[in-house]
């Protein structure tokens, strides 16, 4: 390829680094079917599970997070229950750090703290354990998708209870119009990072 003037060599490894990005992100949001009218009428449902079942589609996902973070420093992820612990523990493991289950009301068997959340109609609560996160670690949150945002918001709390230092929220799909994401953004400062994004709900 012939350089343009004033071009340097890293100028073309980094258009060809975001040609493979968003290459493997398109392959990963081809995976992700759509189920409609689940669980409810009027809802898009976007669903992971035919994404896990391929083993591609998960080795790549899981790959995009390991290079993403593995210089970063995390000493703990945080993934929320359920689908958030597929990624979380997998991703857990390629990088060598401790895994911490933020699991529903009632779930975990030791000391607690606790966070309610709002859901569309009433509340909900997530718990993780006392000991889980000690103070000064770097914790990385995890879900498998971004919608309101409310059970991230909860979790980055619960962290944060515990002194922890939340570096990023990351989940495998962003639902921008539901607008979580920019919400944590400008509340907390956070950063959430989303391999692929669907519009609607």
């Amino acid at each position: 390829m012939k350089e343009k003037v004033g071009e340097t060599p890293a100028f073309f490894y980094c258009q060809r680094t975001a040609s493979i990005y968003h290459f493997t992100m398109s392959i990963v949001k081809s995976k992700i079917r759509t189920i409609p009218d689940y669980p409810k009428p009027g809802i898009m449902f976007r669903d992971i599970t035919s994404l896990l079942i391929d083993p591609e589609g998960f080795r790549l996902t899981i790959g995009m997070f390991v290079e993403r973070y593995q210089d970063k420093k995390i000493q703990k992820i945080a993934a929320i229950d359920a689908r958030g612990f597929i990624a979380g523990a997998a991703l857990a493991f390629q990088l060598g750090v401790g895994f911490v289950p933020v699991r529903k009301k009632g779930k975990l068997p030791g000391k607690t703290i606790s966070q309610t959340y709002a859901l569309e109609y009433g509340e909900d609560q997530v718990e993780i354990h006392v000991d889980s996160i000690q103070a000064g670690e770097t914790v990385l949150i995890m879900d498998d998708l971004v919608a309101t945002g409310g059970t991230l918001e909860a979790s980055i709390q619960l962290v944060q209870k515990l002194q922890g230092k939340v570096l990023e929220c990351a989940t495998i799909i962003d639902l921008p119009d539901l607008g979580g994401a920019k919400r944590i953004q400008e509340k907390y400062g956070i950063n959430v990072y989303s391999i692929c994004a669907f519009e609607g709900h």
